[in-house]
């Protein structure tokens, strides 16, 4: 028997795939407007944002040529309890027949490693309690928990710079030792 084959598919920036827009738009309306009663067209003209030329923000689409597997949002702010932090990896969509596959881990990487090339030292991420455990499972690390309306978790990724500080750090001393010297 022989090995089950990958799948090969790319993950482009929403600017150089614009045909996948009014995609995005409608997988985001479904899995987080439809039912507040947030028309369509309000997320659509929303999703042109992630068209113009600035930074933030803007979205990532991973698709096998023409055919959308999902996609993610870089933006400033999703979570209105916590405009301190920025930037967000938000809105993680796939297609239920793409899911279990990498696709969306690979698109919240590649989402975190873009805020990364922008200067950015932590990128942060919402999810509700029963994902998170997603997120965790490829090194995002809980930060806050039952924030907001939803009870969201708050989570985070640590820029490889700032990772490699980390491992810089001396551990603490064990107890019943003290690292001061003549300590007991």
């Amino acid at each position: 028997m022989s090995p089950p084959q990958r799948q090969l598919y790319a993950i482009s920036d929403l600017r150089d795939e614009p045909t996948f827009c009014a995609t995005v738009a409608d997988r985001v309306w479904r899995a987080w407007w439809q039912g507040t009663g947030h028309p369509l067209e309000h997320v659509a003209d929303h999703m042109q944002e992630m068209l113009n030329d600035e930074a933030l923000p803007f979205g990532l689409v991973a698709h096998d040529g023409g055919h959308y597997l999902g996609s993610t949002l870089i933006i400033s702010c999703d979570l209105e309890e916590r405009p301190q932090y920025a930037p967000w990896v938000a809105a993680v969509w796939v297609e239920a027949e793409h899911r279990g596959r990498g696709v969306g881990r690979a698109l919240v990487g590649r989402a975190a490693q873009a805020a990364f090339d922008l200067g950015h030292d932590i990128a942060y991420l919402c999810a509700l309690p029963e994902k998170r455990s997603f997120y965790e499972g490829f090194g995002w690390r809980r930060l806050e928990e039952n924030v907001g309306p939803h009870g969201l978790t708050v989570l985070t990724c640590f820029s490889p710079r700032v990772r490699s500080n980390f491992d810089l750090l001396e551990p603490f001393p064990q107890s019943g030792r003290s690292s001061v010297a003549g300590g007991r």
